[in-house]
């Protein structure tokens, strides 16, 4: 990519005493609004830094939420994967804290989900019919996913490895003390990695380049960082970026390894077709992530959401929305196809932040790499939508268009510091003009980004 600067604008966020402020431009004297109690735990709004102070402000994550929480007393559970450990707090103190033997590998389709839940049901002895073994004290959070003490099989015999299959594994001792200090409906915070705090120097401080979109967000996936920011907080209509939510809803809600019966109503609902895509043919669950992510077929979005149920679907993609602190995204379809899926720059990036930290394999689909598929792929030659899929640099991403959107982009990039540290910046673009060609167009926009981080950070 080449090098550009014209003139822009950065923003970002403060954080002030564990809440978050929802204006636009932060007047001298900060409003600090309330946040309801959870019971489908709600989100917090983010602040936006003031335009005098650029380049200082930090996305939080969900250990920010944690934070609050302990200040306004609450009882909940915190399971912390950069920890390692399981927390259940009573009245904003600690009442135990144990350790985690196994979680779910995000390299393969096992990775454990993060985010805001609750317990959904107890059982002293849970059975998982995908894995074939009985669970211990286990608590049922989301979708196939629970904690709990060491599986075994039928036969008594203890199931060992390395990763668990996305569940969350403490010793049958420490299962059984969280299980009987825990309650249903009880609020779980489950955190992937907290913000590595990472302070950027700048090489120069040439002007922000312009863009023709009508919203951006530039930021780094592993700090929260902002390095610029327009209309991060204005809802948009985002068009086939929905496909990510997609994939992800149903990679968390069904066994992958479970084959869908194409009907015709998934192909005739589908606007558009895909090649060898067809009413009668059988897919496994996970072959259809190919077209989706690459192609963005409307039909295979339209198979995969039907499997589980369309409506079903939907409401899990709004559901894990809010679980992952996407608090101003709305899903109508499964596809994008229709104008009422919006979301923010803001939000997109904490769903490119999950998805990197939790389901890698999307990602390394939409650049068109094959992954474990449990089998092969019949998917081929699929013409691959994403416009930076060749470049060494990408780690993924989705494009998207709809008359009412323009053209949409969510892309994650690597980057390396004069310090030699590999960093991972999220560029978000909503309302480009046009795709490929000129100088207001969705490549444009963000080969022009892209010089000025090269230039001014790395």
């Amino acid at each position: 990519m080449k090098k550009t600067g014209l003139a822009g604008i950065l923003f970002g966020i403060t954080l002030v005493a564990g809440f978050y402020v929802s204006s636009f431009f932060l007047p001298k004297t900060i409003t600090i609004w309330p946040i309801a109690a959870l019971t489908e735990p709600a989100q917090p709004s983010l602040a936006i830094a003031p335009e005098e102070h650029p380049g200082s402000y930090y996305l939080p994550g969900y250990e920010s939420l944690r934070d609050r929480f302990l200040l306004e007393g609450r009882k909940f559970l915190e399971i912390n994967f950069f920890e390692m450990k399981v927390r259940a707090y009573k009245n904003g103190a600690l009442a135990k804290e144990v350790s985690i033997l196994r979680k779910g590998d995000p390299q393969g389709w096992g990775g454990s989900p993060a985010g805001l839940y609750s317990v959904i049901l107890k059982n002293k002895n849970g059975y998982s019919s995908i894995a074939e073994v009985f669970m211990p004290y286990s608590l049922k959070l989301y979708g196939k996913y629970y904690l709990h003490g060491e599986p075994f099989y039928p036969s008594g015999e203890k199931l060992i490895s390395d990763f668990s299959g996305g569940c969350i594994q403490l010793s049958d001792e420490n299962a059984k003390e969280i299980y009987e200090l825990v309650n249903e409906a009880e609020a779980v915070l489950i955190v992937d990695k907290e913000n590595d705090g990472f302070v950027y120097s700048e090489k120069s401080r040439s002007s922000f380049p312009e863009i023709s979109a009508k919203g951006y967000l530039v930021a780094d996936i592993d700090s929260g960082f902002i390095f610029a920011a327009k209309n991060e907080n204005e809802s948009l209509p985002i068009a086939s970026l929905t496909k990510l939510m997609t994939a992800v809803v149903v990679a968390e809600n069904v066994d992958l390894r479970r084959s869908i019966f194409v009907s015709e109503e998934m192909v005739n609902r589908g606007y558009g077709s895909t090649t060898g895509l067809e009413k009668g043919e059988e897919f496994r669950v996970v072959e259809l992530f190919y077209p989706l992510l690459t192609e963005s077929s409307n039909d295979a979005a339209e198979a995969l959401g039907g499997f589980l149920g369309r409506e079903r679907t939907i409401n899990l993609m709004n559901s894990k929305a809010k679980k992952i602190m996407m608090e101003n995204t709305s899903f109508s379809d499964l596809s994008g196809f229709g104008e009422k899926n919006v979301s923010t720059t803001k939000d997109f990036y904490y769903l490119l932040r999950y998805i990197y930290n939790n389901r890698p394999p999307i990602l390394d689909i939409t650049k068109g790499e094959k992954v474990n598929t449990y089998g092969g792929v019949r998917f081929k030659d699929l013409w691959n939508k994403n416009v930076f899929y060749e470049d060494p640099d990408f780690i993924g991403g989705k494009t998207g268009y709809i008359a009412a959107s323009k053209y949409n982009g969510a892309f994650i990039f690597r980057f390396i510091d004069e310090s030699g540290n590999e960093r991972k910046v999220a560029i978000i673009i909503l309302g480009a003009e046009a795709f490929r060609m000129g100088g207001s167009s969705l490549r444009a926009d963000t080969q022009k980004i892209y010089g000025w981080l090269k230039e001014n950070y790395f």
